[in-house]
């Protein structure tokens, strides 16, 4: 019975120690990222707002605030993609998307456009400086790199 307990003991150990340093890498990663994007920001003189979750966004245009999405919301909009070198890499000029489902889900949207979106009504214009945890994370996605941030340009033409 000690044996076990002891054979326990270190394999949870083990196991904490491992969750340890990925979190540590990823945290490691969102420091970058945030490093990055303050300078990115300074450098722009953009008035950015950080999000609690790490997501920085610019509200260009409020639109109506009574046709804000929700998670439950199909979103009409239209939006451009670029690094903070300000390659674009995307733009789409109408498409919809399911605000609720997510690329790692087998939907279309990052977690990003899920917490920036909400922020902005029908009519209104929002850039979002997204860090690489809330858009790809550490994989390559299409052509996008594995840990990139990315900015989006997104006008929001309709809620349903």
């Amino acid at each position: 019975m000690k044996k076990h307990l002891t054979l326990f003991f270190s394999l949870f150990v083990i196991g904490l120690t491992s969750c340890q340093k990925g979190g540590d890498v990823t945290s490691q990663q969102a420091a970058i990222d945030d490093a990055k994007i303050q300078a990115y920001i300074k450098a722009n003189n953009i008035p950015a707002i950080k999000d609690p979750s790490g997501l920085y966004y610019q509200i260009i245009t409020p639109g109506d605030p009574t046709t804000k999405p929700t998670l439950l919301s199909t979103v009409q909009l239209t939006y451009t993609n670029s690094y903070l070198d300000g390659v674009n890499f995307d733009h789409v000029d109408v498409v919809n998307y399911k605000l609720s489902k997510l690329y790692n889900s087998g939907g279309s949207m990052t977690p990003g456009l899920q917490i920036g979106l909400p922020k902005i009504g029908t009519g209104g214009r929002i850039i979002l400086i997204v860090p690489s945890a809330l858009g790809y994370g550490n994989t390559t996605q299409f052509t996008v790199p594995a840990n990139s941030i990315l900015i989006y340009t997104i006008d929001l033409i309709g809620v349903y």
